[in-house]
């Protein structure tokens, strides 16, 4: 690969990008709650734009190391919504009655982000170098770009299926989302509505989300992650959404949704199913970063030599300079005790460890969910305090949706032997344009957030879960159902004892805990269509093995750019009209 990483026409790509596509994200996040990963996006219309200067003989192309540093720079300025644009900060300008200034919004939306960057570069060695997690985005975004600016016969090939798989997945959701509406068929069953749900006509599968989603970006996903992944995802989508939810709706602690066979309970179940969701990831997760960490040093111990990457100075440097930023923002923008803004940081640290070993083993950041444990971790130090609660969940958000982004492209980094510092730079700039940009677009289509979210021209999902759960702790941690208390103590239990299980006799025949935790708290038609690619995927290793050596990556990736694409298309369309 070339030598040519950081240069000044990489950054100015990747912030050219970053900031026409940041506003898609932060559109489509206050319009249904959902924003896309546009690393691959990034990627090809950065090489097309240069490949085209080429051709005209006004410039060189793009190497393969600055095509990595454009789209580093660009999908960190368009993931800055995980800095709470779309979730704590509206929730919090409702609650308040009026949006922060500016420049005090651009300049917390880039600490938490900033904090995040530094996070990742501290567990770049538990997460990439010690684990062998497929990071499903960083893989694809890789794959797209090897075969963009590979050569020969072979790469040609690839990159067919690749444009082949851009263009069919693309044309599918951009129908979908318009003038062909793909039907999203329930699974048939219905159960008897008994006990505490005993005035509903019967529980439906469309009820319990049991539908099939025909998302072929999920579908991507699941090739990539694998069957032992993908199998994780549906037993929790069943132990979940098919066992544990209708229980809870007959004994009485999870409440009906609508008495409609089609409608979706997804919004009240997941008010409960979300703590055994994230106490599942979060013991798992921090369980396997202690064993390795133990492993690590007793290694280092018998073969002494470099020390941990991780420990090295500067990282710990940016480390304490980025979490001394997060604290003071907190005290002079929101006016926190000190104290409890100090708190927030370990607990950010934590969660974000937690979000990126989900996103590496399955590709979806579980940023809302580690939301809610952020604020329930506030509700103990600050009960009461709703600025504190959203704020201290807020830094915990953004470190973990930053931490996820940079590991994913550390990942493409690491394929093409690119210097993971320099990714770190690209980062920065990207967090720098999206914190201005995103700010800025966010201000301008909502400059009065209590009349105009949580409306049928807003519905702002995210924004409605996190202000109902800070308005809920704002009444103590008393108001959590027993219930889900015991459920948070034997999913953590669990998760920490298969964890160990694991670390010492490996992960054969036993499911990941991450993937079953991450099915509780999001759609089961989400984790079935993840297991159908993966099962796919498996097939065609078993029985076609050189086919899907050569050409499954380059097709899995290829339908999650297509339907990204589309998602990010019919976002700036909407911001047109």
């Amino acid at each position: 690969m070339s030598s040519r990483h950081l240069t000044a026409r990489a950054i100015a790509t990747g912030v050219l990008f970053g900031a026409l596509l940041t506003p898609c994200n932060v559109y489509s996040g206050l319009k249904i709650g959902w924003s896309f990963n546009i690393s691959i996006i990034a990627l090809l219309l950065g090489a097309g734009l240069w490949g085209l200067l080429a051709r005209l003989r006004l410039a060189r192309p793009l190497s393969c190391g600055e095509g990595n540093i454009a789209q580093t720079a660009s999908s960190s300025s368009a993931n800055i919504i995980s800095g709470g644009l779309v979730a704590p900060i509206p929730a919090l300008a409702m609650l308040s009655g009026d949006n922060l200034p500016a420049m005090q919004l651009i300049a917390w939306v880039f600490v938490v982000s900033f904090l995040g960057i530094w996070v990742a570069w501290y567990l770049r060695d538990s997460l990439l170098l010690r684990s062998d997690l497929p990071f499903p985005t960083g893989r694809a975004t890789a794959e797209t770009l090897i075969e963009i600016f590979d050569e020969g016969r072979e790469a040609a090939l690839k990159l067919r299926v690749l444009l082949a798989g851009t263009t069919i997945a693309g044309t599918l959701k951009w129908l979908d989302g318009g003038w062909l509406a793909l039907p999203r068929p329930g699974l048939g069953f219905t159960l008897p509505a008994g006990g505490a749900v005993a005035g509903v006509s019967g529980i439906t599968a469309k009820n319990l989300t049991f539908t099939l989603d025909p998302s072929l970006m999920l579908a991507g996903f699941g090739a990539i992650i694998g069957l032992r992944a993908g199998l994780s995802l549906l037993l929790g989508a069943i132990v979940s959404w098919g066992l544990l939810g209708p229980w809870g709706l007959t004994a009485g602690f999870i409440a009906p949704g609508p008495d409609d066979p089609a409608a979706s309970w997804f919004a009240e179940m997941i008010e409960w199913l979300l703590w055994p969701g994230v106490s599942l990831m979060v013991a798992a997760a921090l369980t396997k970063f202690a064993l390795q960490t133990l492993s690590a040093h007793r290694q280092a111990a018998i073969q002494p030599g470099r020390p941990p990457d991780g420990a090295t100075w500067p990282r710990l440097l940016g480390l304490s300079v980025a979490s001394a930023l997060v604290v003071i923002a907190q005290v002079t923008i929101f006016d926190i005790h000190w104290l409890i803004a100090v708190s927030a940081v370990p607990i950010a640290f934590l969660l974000a460890m937690v979000a990126s070993r989900v996103v590496g083993e399955t590709g979806i950041p579980p940023i809302g969910a580690i939301g809610k444990v952020s604020q329930l971790s506030t509700g103990v130090t600050s009960p009461g305090d709703m600025t504190s609660n959203l704020i201290g969940a807020n830094v915990a958000g953004g470190a973990a949706g930053q931490s996820a982004d940079l590991l994913n492209d550390l990942k493409v980094g690491q394929t093409i032997g690119a210097p993971p510092q320099l990714q770190v730079v690209a980062q920065i700039f990207g967090v720098l344009t999206g914190s201005l940009v995103g700010s800025l677009v966010y201000l301008s289509l909502i400059p009065n957030p209590s009349t105009m979210l949580i409306t049928e021209e807003w519905p702002a999902p995210a924004v409605a879960t996190w202000k109902v759960v800070a308005e809920t702790l704002s009444a103590g941690l008393g108001s959590i159902p027993t219930s889900a208390l015991w459920a948070i103590a034997i999913a953590g239990t669990l998760g920490g004892v298969v964890s160990v299980i694991e670390h010492r006799r490996g992960p054969k025949w036993l499911p990941s805990m991450p993937a079953l935790g991450l099915a509780m708290v999001i759609p089961a038609s989400l984790s079935l269509t993840m297991f159908f690619g993966s099962l796919i995927g498996a097939l065609l290793t078993r029985w076609r093995t050189s086919l899907a050596e050569r050409f499954l990556i380059a097709a899995a990736s290829g339908l999650i750019a297509g339907e990204s694409l589309a998602g990010v298309g019919r976002a700036l369309l909407g911001i047109l009209q």
